[in-house]
């Protein structure tokens, strides 16, 4: 792992910039908690040099996923880094102290969602709802906020009451980019479940979202304020997902709200992505649009203030009481009582004024999970604390003291409040561990399906490479042959092209000796020929005598001359025709010459193209040898990814069964706790009701026997003395009767109650019990609805895979195909086209050669008979 991401790790320059490197101890004091969660506490602080209040957000990167949680550090810091904007939380910076982050950023009063529960908590049997203005306002100033985000491709990814802010003067802000895109899209399953929009729960299976979750959960945001809390809230997180992802839009329950509200609601709440606006064409809404009051959040900062000092007096006050009966160690008297009634009054006319203003609501369970917000109250705000008029024990003496410590830091909400929510929080660690676990394997599955998609990836790469390396070494082994080739065919016409020389030359030579042979002989026959003309002319001579011997001489002189003439005559015609012979033999032998290089040339080209479709059919097979093996390969990794998305989905929904098993459990371990506690408070109710009963009839009792005294006075009266034994005794027996009678009719009332209450108490029970059951049936069965239908989506889409892989792989073979038929076809045109070419050319030549050949006298070389020893 590089030192950049090592926990702590600051070798990187880049990291070094993110942090301060001051003690945060000394910068920083009167540190007081002011929520939690489960990424740490926050704090309320004030800056030792500057003196600005400041609130603190604590974050340990130590213990399980330390790598994980240190990377989530560095990316808020850096999303903190990049806000400038009004409706954003501001940035003071971050120092790093014991493996703990030092998140510090500009202090707000709280969140909307705990102004709404402070005056719940105040008074407890009304509901506080936000008014339509109220509500507008702190709409647009999230919308302000979010569209600044969503400018500059950013995504919060958590928006909700309790994310957005309040400053003392009124400005909205959001908060708590601990779950924030710092690019759009996305695909990571992040954020609070109940109002996370469809398209995040569907992220890793359906692909990626943008900024117009934003905008769905901005709509969640906006039922939550109208209706206190978000809907499905009262169902387990992981059966909400389930519900989100796969039922319709939920929408506002109540018809008093006005249309534009209701309008604004239903378009954030669109369940179609590209039908939802974005958060920029929401500001052009009505519900934004339209006019209110300036001081509307002041307003409600100022209500939330007084509800807050109205509750804080009440608790103050009782707890005074319980103060003085423990001193006085007695009942307190009359003047206690009054002094109590006294102090309801201011609370009970608070609550008119509450109740004229909102109206009565309907009752619900309780509101937000999130951490607790303060308020900082300066100097010049009067708040007088009552608790320091009291001075009876050591214990109050220390109360005050911590009250004086606090000095300018108080609370905006009620301290039952706070330790509900605290308690709270302890019970929910588990379903939020649950939870988290849930995301960080979502999270974890997501990353093992793009780790093996960049595997494949590199693989299917890495495959294609060789394959284009292949095909590279083919195409240069064929362009090294083809050089080779062409160099074979040059050496070869080179050496084709001697020996058709040399075998003309030999041609020449041989034509010239034979020729120079008929001429020897042909000039030995001539002098044979005349000496014997010679000698026949002196035997004719010799034989005539009459001629004169010079007459003879001159006779034998011309005969001797004609005699050489006509050699020389018939001499010349030899030469003349041996040269005739000579020259259209030659020039018959240069045709057959070039007929015999016009084949070699033939033969080459032959050769040449054949070996260029040797080598292209070679290419095809290649080609087509690579195509099945990509073929099944992409078949194999698609297999591959398929089977681990299959087996991510199985070990999900198992993960999901396994925790809704759990929460149910844990649901039917709640009740049964509540139904023993209640059991065993029975006694208790029981035994107050049979006091009360047994006071009533003690009552009577004595209205019975003040009765029987009057009438005993009355008939010892009108009666005569001596009877005066008999009516008392039959006086007696008569009230002995009725005592019995009542003290029968007690017993059968003791029973009756008895048995009416347990009867009440265990149909009751038995009815929560009944509710519960259906209620966890139906989310299982929801669950189970909703894996089904997960199931059936991957199933579909690995179908769809298979038959887009199918089609892709049919048409590039066909693709492939076509190029081979269109390269052969080039080939054979490229064969034919050469092979005409060539023909045309060597014809051209040929015609020529006859052309010339037939100005120079020469005429049908072709039929020429060559000597026996024939060169070709």
């Amino acid at each position: 792992m590089p030192s950049s991401t090592r926990k702590g790790g600051l070798k990187d320059p880049e990291l070094t910039n993110l942090f301060f490197k001051d003690d945060p101890e000394e910068v920083f004091c009167d540190l007081h908690e002011i929520g939690h969660g489960s990424f740490g506490a926050v704090y309320f602080a004030r800056n030792s040099y500057s003196n600005e209040v400041v609130a603190i957000k604590k974050m340990s990167y130590n213990g399980k996923q330390t790598t994980e949680k240190w990377q989530d550090i560095i990316k808020e810091v850096k999303f903190l880094e990049q806000l400038r904007h009004p409706n954003t939380i501001e940035y003071k910076g971050c120092y790093l102290k014991d493996n703990t982050a030092w998140l510090v950023m500009e202090y707000c009063l709280g969140s909307f969602a705990k102004h709404r529960m402070t005056l719940f908590d105040t008074f407890f049997f009304f509901f506080f709802f936000f008014f339509f203005v109220e509500i507008a306002a702190i709409t647009h100033g999230a919308l302000l906020g979010l569209a600044y985000l969503h400018s500059h491709n950013m995504i919060h990814r958590d928006v909700k009451a309790g994310n957005i802010l309040l400053t003392e003067s009124g400005q909205v802000k959001l908060a708590d980019f601990g779950s924030a895109s710092i690019a759009s899209p996305a695909n990571s399953f992040v954020g609070t479940p109940y109002w996370m929009a469809p398209e995040v729960i569907l992220a890793m299976d359906e692909g990626q979202y943008e900024g117009k979750v934003d905008v769905w959960s901005l709509g969640i945001t906006c039922i939550e304020l109208a209706e206190r809390k978000p809907p499905l809230f009262n169902m387990n997180a992981m059966s909400a997902l389930y519900h989100i992802a796969q039922n319709d839009s939920p929408s506002l329950q109540s018809n008093e709200w006005s249309d534009a509200f209701r309008s604004f609601v239903d378009y954030c709440l669109l369940k179609i992505p590209q039908d939802r606006p974005s958060s920029a064409e929401l500001l052009r809404h009505e519900f934004v649009r339209r006019e209110r009051p300036t001081r509307v959040l002041i307003d409600l900062i100022q209500r939330t203030k007084d509800a807050v000092r109205e509750l804080d007096n009440l608790q103050y006050r009782k707890m005074k009481k319980i103060l003085y009966q423990e001193k006085h160690n007695g009942p307190m008297g009359e003047s206690q009582e009054e002094e109590e009634v006294g102090n309801k009054t201011p609370a009970a006319a608070l609550i008119g004024k509450m109740y004229s203003l909102n109206g009565p609501q309907v009752a619900s369970d309780k509101s937000s999970r999130d951490y607790v917000d303060h308020q900082y109250i300066p100097d010049d705000v009067p708040h007088r604390d009552h608790r320091s008029d009291l001075r009876p024990s050591s214990s109050e003496r220390a109360q005050a003291h911590n009250y004086k410590n606090r000095e300018r830091f108080a609370t905006i909400k009620s301290a039952s409040l706070v330790t509900r929510q605290i308690h709270e929080h302890e019970q929910e660690n588990e379903l939020r561990e649950q939870m988290s676990g849930y995301k960080r394997m979502r999270r974890q599955h997501q990353k093992q399906l793009i780790a093996l998609e960049n595997k494949l990836k590199a693989e299917m790469d890495e495959h294609r490479l060789k394959l284009q390396k292949e095909l590279e070494t083919h195409a240069n082994n064929a362009f090294i042959e083809l050089e080779k080739l062409a160099k074979k065919h040059a050496i070869q016409t080179d050496k084709e092209m001697k020996t058709l020389g040399a075998d003309e030359k030999k041609f020449q030579q041989q034509i010239m000796a034979q020729q120079k042979k008929e001429l020897t002989n042909f000039l030995d026959n001539q002098k044979k020929q005349y000496k014997l003309c010679k000698e026949k002319i002196k035997e004719e001579m010799s034989e005539d005598h009459s001629t004169p011997k010079k007459e003879k001489q001159e006779r034998l002189s011309k005969h001797k001359e004609n005699i050489q003439h006509s050699q020389a005559e018939e001499e010349a015609q030899l030469l003349g025709q041996q040269r005739a012979f000579y020259d259209r033999n030659c020039r018959a032998f240069k045709r057959k010459i070039m007929v015999k290089r016009h084949e070699f040339e033939q033969e080459q080209l032959r050769e040449e193209l054949n070996k260029k479709k040797t080598q292209k059919e070679m290419e095809h097979a290649m080609l087509i040898r690579q195509d099945e093996s990509t073929q099944e390969l992409e078949h194999r990794q698609l297999k591959t990814l398929q089977k681990l998305r299959m087996d991510l989905i199985r070990l999900q929904h198992q993960t999901e069964l396994e925790n809704q098993i759990e929460y149910n459990n844990r649901r039917e371990r709640e009740l049964h706790r509540k139904h023993v506690l209640e059991l065993r408070q029975q006694p208790k109710n029981l035994k107050a009701m049979e006091l009360q009963i047994k006071k009533q009839f003690q009552d009577t009792c004595k209205v019975q026997t003040k009765q029987y005294k009057a009438l005993r006075h009355h008939q010892l009266e009108v009666t005569p003395k001596s009877e005066h034994k008999m009516v008392l005794k039959a006086l007696k027996d008569e009230q002995t009767r009725k005592l019995a009678i009542l003290a029968e009719q007690y017993e059968q009332s003791i029973n009756e109650m008895m048995a009416s209450q347990a009867l009440r108490l265990d149909e009751a029970q038995e009815a929560e019990c009944q509710a519960l059951r259906q209620q966890l049936q139906q989310e299982m069965e929801l669950l189970n609805a909703y894996q089904s239908k997960i199931k059936i989506q991957t199933e579909a889409q690995h179908e769809r895979e298979q038959q887009k892989l199918e089609q892709k792989v049919s048409l590039r073979r066909a693709h492939l195909e076509q190029k081979i038929e269109e390269e052969l076809a080039s080939l054979q045109k490229e064969r034919t086209d050469r092979i005409k070419h060539l023909l045309d050319r060597q014809e051209r030549e040929i015609d020529a050669f006859d052309m010339e050949s037939l100005r120079m006298g020469f005429n049908n070389l072709c039929a020429l008979d060559y000597p026996k020893d024939d060169y070709r």
